[in-house]
C-alpha cells in the first residue's frame, strides 16, 4: 500500500491592523486548507512589513484587509503589483461587495468578503497555492 504524500508546506502573510481579522483570517484558512496544502502563517500589521516580505520572496501568498487603517489592502495589493518584480500572490478581503471594482484595480489575483467563508477562502487558497506550485500561475501585473 503507498504512503499518502505528504502536503506540500507554503507560507502565507495575514494583514490587517486589527489582531482579531488577522485571528479570523487565519481560522478561515486553517492549517491545511487541503489535503495536499499546509500552511504557515506570517502576520503583520504594517505596510512597511507586508512590503519587505514581497520584496524579500519570503511569502507565497498574501492576505490583505482591504479594510485596514491607515494602510488599506487594496492600496497595499496595488503597491506590490506595481512595484515588486515577480510579485506573491495577492488575494484583498473586501468589507461590501460593491467594493470588488475598486479591488479589481489593486490587480489582486482574488477577492474575499468579510465575513470570511471558511470553506470559499481555503478552497480559494488552495486554488492559486496549487497554481503558483504547479508554475500555473501569473499573478495580476
Amino acid at each position: 500500500m503507498a504512503n499518502a504524500q505528504e502536503p506540500t508546506t507554503r507560507t502565507v502573510l495575514l494583514y490587517s491592523d486589527d489582531e482579531k481579522v488577522r485571528e479570523r483570517m487565519r481560522l478561515a484558512i486553517g492549517a491545511r486548507p487541503a489535503a495536499d496544502l499546509a500552511v504557515t502563517f506570517v502576520e503583520s500589521a504594517d505596510q512597511r512589513d507586508v512590503l519587505k516580505h514581497a520584496d524579500e520572496h519570503d511569502v507565497d501568498l498574501m492576505l490583505l484587509d482591504g479594510e485596514a487603517w491607515p494602510a488599506g489592502g487594496i492600496g497595499i495589493a496595488h503597491q506590490v503589483k506595481e512595484e515588486i518584480l515577480d510579485p506573491p500572490v495577492t488575494v484583498v478581503v473586501v468589507g461590501r461587495d460593491a467594493d470588488r471594482w475598486l479591488a479589481a484595480w489593486s490587480l489582486a489575483d482574488a477577492v474575499l468578503a468579510h465575513p470570511l467563508d471558511p470553506v470559499t477562502t481555503a478552497e480559494t487558497l488552495a486554488d492559486l497555492l496549487r497554481q503558483q506550485r504547479d508554475g500555473r500561475v501569473a499573478t495580476n501585473r
